[in-house]
């Protein structure tokens, strides 16, 4: 049976690649570092396969359609946003797994949308340029889910994905050895009053409830709570708070957090405690 052996959040933050020496180089090398470690950790895990979960920022989806939930099961490539940086290519899919969590999720009342093909934005290309590429043989089923644009995921549901997923991978009759990452975050405010702001007591915070794996109160947290302390940004907690819902129970260790005022975000990096 396919079992997930690993869970990490982090940040995917587009000046990693648009522009990687604006910032001080002390915090920028502990975030690069914080990427390759995850690398490190995750060829040690033996994975085959990363589950990337992340969010459209008003690229691939729009007024026209905007999904609450979105799992590529088909061809996917990226990223779509030219200014990256990064040569748009193929990114393999684990199409046969991401089908199967779809379906599972039909089945425990999970209305997911999905993309027989599909061109990722940075939510996904940025793990995937610095955590997932560097890891040989590594297959991605990209994920996505509505923290941008209101009316909003519900932070509860997203939890309520990520248990569907766990669930999905566990019974999957392969021999996959299965990641998940979650990405964004952590304070920032985009396009919006504040935008350049980093509230580092509200990220140290939400580290802190990751840390003890105080989901109940990480989803208590209104999005009015949130865009109020950490912007509109920091709605990706979320994306965060699915990735924990495949490992009930699960605290996390932090592994580095660094404001970056030059990327306007709080990037904070952990990887999850695995329960046995």
């Amino acid at each position: 049976m396919a079992e997930i052996v690993g869970g990490f959040l982090m940040p995917h933050n587009p000046m990693l690649t648009v522009a990687p020496n604006a910032a001080d180089p002390s915090k920028t090398r502990t975030i690069f570092d914080a990427f390759a470690t995850i690398s490190e950790r995750v060829k040690a895990l033996r994975a085959d396969t990363v589950i990337v979960i992340g969010d459209d920022h008003y690229t691939n989806f729009g007024p026209h359609c905007i999904p609450a939930c979105l799992i590529a099961i088909g061809d996917v490539d990226g990223p779509v946003e030219p200014f990256l940086n990064i040569e748009r290519g193929a990114i393999e899919n684990n199409a046969a797994l991401a089908t199967h969590i779809l379906e599972t999720g039909y089945e425990q009342g999970i209305d997911w949308s999905f993309a027989k093909s599909l061109t990722v934005d940075h939510s996904v290309a940025i793990p995937y340029h610095l955590a997932v590429r560097t890891v040989p043989g590594l297959k991605t089923i990209p994920v996505y889910l509505n923290a941008a644009v209101a009316p909003l995921l519900r932070s509860r549901r997203a939890y309520q994905i990520g248990e569907s997923i766990g669930r999905a991978v566990r019974s999957w009759p392969g021999d996959e050895r299965v990641v998940v990452y979650g990405t964004g975050g952590i304070s920032h405010w985009v396009g919006s009053v504040g935008m350049g702001r980093i509230n580092e007591a509200f990220d140290q915070q939400v580290l802190e409830m990751f840390s003890k794996g105080d989901i109940e109160g990480l989803i208590g947290l209104s999005d009015e709570t949130i865009l109020a302390e950490g912007g509109d940004g920091c709605l990706e907690i979320k994306n965060w708070i699915c990735a924990m819902g495949a490992f009930p129970g699960a605290t996390v260790e932090v592994m580095d957090y660094e404001a970056v005022p030059e990327w306007i975000t709080g990037m904070g990096f952990a990887q999850v405690n695995m329960v046995a």
